[in-house]
């Protein structure tokens, strides 16, 4: 299904951003300017200029012309648990091939994170995640039951399961993340395409509903060549945790 044109608009924008193209300070295409290159009307056009206003990548206003602020994307949190999303925000076509589905115990390590006895039956997700059609992350995804059994009746293929779990109601609000680095076991060489005890970026994440109860736990794998982590703070917000895309 195509993108909205307002995030289509916005996705361009951000791409021009992100590789210079506009760079800090730059004066950002008017809307009759991007009416016209989009064949589009005020409605959509201001649609994407406010989610870049509201991302801190454009500023400007009360009669001034929009303007470059910065060119690293920032993430809201539902883009940070969506893959899907995040990649079509810069751009680029994400893909993913689910490669296993399945019910099964929690064995130790799982039950500690998602704060469940051992045995306790979980679903879990192996997923190879793809940017323009190239391996660029491996997803091993735990779920408490509940969460879980909806996606056996969801093609984990066909988009975001992050959000269609939303649309069932699935509360994810809060969520803490951990970087480290591993080196690539035979699994992750074969789908990542890179050499036996390469080094990969790790991201494991546990993410919770308002009540603090875990539903999900993740232990996602990147191509350090394809995509990098920053953090991003001031003295006016808490730090905000961003995922960067390597182009080569």
């Amino acid at each position: 299904m195509e993108m909205p044109l307002h995030e289509r608009i916005a996705a361009d924008l951000r791409r021009r951003i992100a590789s210079g193209e506009l760079a800090v300070g730059d004066p950002v295409p008017s809307e009759s300017q991007l009416g016209a290159q989009w064949n589009a009307s005020r409605a959509p056009v201001r649609q994407a200029l406010t989610s870049l206003r509201a991302e801190g990548m454009i500023g400007g206003g009360r009669g001034k012309p929009a303007v470059v602020r910065r060119h690293t994307l920032s993430q809201p949190f539902e883009t940070f648990l969506s893959f899907s999303s995040w990649a079509a925000g810069l751009g680029h076509v994400p893909g993913q091939r689910t490669l296993e589905i399945a019910r099964r115990p929690a064995d130790a390590d799982i039950a500690d994170a998602l704060q469940l006895d051992e045995g306790t039956p979980v679903v879990q997700l192996l997923r190879q995640r793809l940017i323009d059609g190239r391996p660029t992350m491996l997803e091993r995804t735990t779920f408490v039951e509940p969460v879980g059994r909806l996606l056996f009746d969801f093609d984990c293929d066909s988009g975001s399961l992050y959000a269609y779990l939303g649309e069932q109601g699935v509360d994810m609000t809060v969520a803490r993340h951990q970087i480290d680095a591993v080196a690539a076991d035979a699994q992750d060489s074969e789908l990542l395409e890179v050499e036996l005890g390469a080094p990969l970026l790790r991201e494991r994440r546990c993410a919770s509903g308002m009540d603090g109860r875990p539903v999900e736990y993740s232990d996602d794998r990147y191509r350090p060549d394809m995509v990098s982590f920053s953090i991003e703070n001031s003295q006016q917000a808490h730090p905000a945790l961003l995922r960067d895309w390597r182009a080569s």
